[in-house]
């Protein structure tokens, strides 16, 4: 059975409908990469589906890790796809991200340009230019308490990354090397930045130049975390604004199955 939604309910309740049979259901989601995440987050446990991307999006940043991302958009070659298993992000139990979590300066501007974009004049481009200003006004580094696996780091950092995916906020790639199936979450620690330094550190960041700064920014392989704040901070879940003093997150490995044009490669190339 195939199923084109975006409505993430309906996804769960025909996957459900099918597993009391054995029937395998194949799911396009159409649309961005919220559609995609509340299509993930609908097959939670159901090992009969199957999920793809239709790109309809502005960012479709989690296909960007494919050798042709330009391919999801041939249904053909969807139809005729391969799958592979990947892992998921959970986070605080309930909330499951394909691709990257993010809590400090980046999830706070991405997670506040929605309330922009209501404003009169303001395009994506401005509500992205009025939420990093009023986020830089408010301060860029927060105090936070980081442990992972077996360790632990506590200060005052400007950004943390959980990449289980590479790309976020329409062009962010900071871990180039990252795997959808390796069982691992790649983590980036930002350390406290001037505001002198924002276009620097946060430049290589994007750019997946973290080892240019190796006194700033730290990179930790683990698989599981526990990040406590002061006060309750946003966390960037897909794109999805969660808001916790507490965020306990965890790799949960080869959890959802995922088809793409036949043909394509996924691995880092070195």
């Amino acid at each position: 059975e195939v199923l084109v939604s975006r409505q993430a309910g309906d996804c769960q309740k025909l996957a459900q409908a099918a597993a009391a049979t054995g029937d395998p259901v194949r799911i396009y989601a159409c649309g961005g990469d919220g559609t995609l995440n509340e299509i993930i987050n609908g097959v939670i446990g159901q090992p009969n589906a199957a999920v793809t991307h239709f790109p309809a999006g502005s960012g479709n940043d989690f296909i960007k890790l494919f050798s042709d991302p330009t391919a999801f958009c041939d249904v053909g070659r969807l139809i005729d796809g391969e799958v592979a298993r990947f892992d998921l992000i959970r986070c605080l139990d309930e909330h499951y991200a394909l691709n990257i979590c993010s809590m400090g300066f980046d999830a706070r501007i991405g997670t506040s340009i929605g309330k922009y974009k209501r404003f009169p004049l303001l395009s994506g481009s401005g509500a992205y230019i009025v939420s990093t200003g009023v986020n830089l006004i408010k301060g860029i580094n927060r105090h936070y308490r980081v442990e992972m696996d077996d360790e632990t780091y506590e200060g005052s950092l400007a950004m943390i990354c959980i990449a289980n995916g590479r790309w976020y906020g329409g062009g962010f790639n900071p871990v180039p090397e990252a795997e959808p199936d390796d069982g691992l979450l790649d983590v980036l620690l930002v350390k406290k930045v001037t505001l002198l330094q924002v276009p620097g550190v946060i430049g290589g960041y994007q750019k997946g130049r973290y080892a240019d700064y190796p006194q700033l920014i730290r990179h930790v392989r683990c698989r599981r975390l526990r990040i406590r704040s002061d006060k309750p901070s946003v966390v960037n879940v897909d794109g999805e604004a969660i808001y916790t003093d507490d965020a306990q997150i965890e790799l949960i490995p080869a959890a959802v199955r995922f088809f793409y044009p036949k043909g394509l490669q996924f691995r880092h190339k070195n």
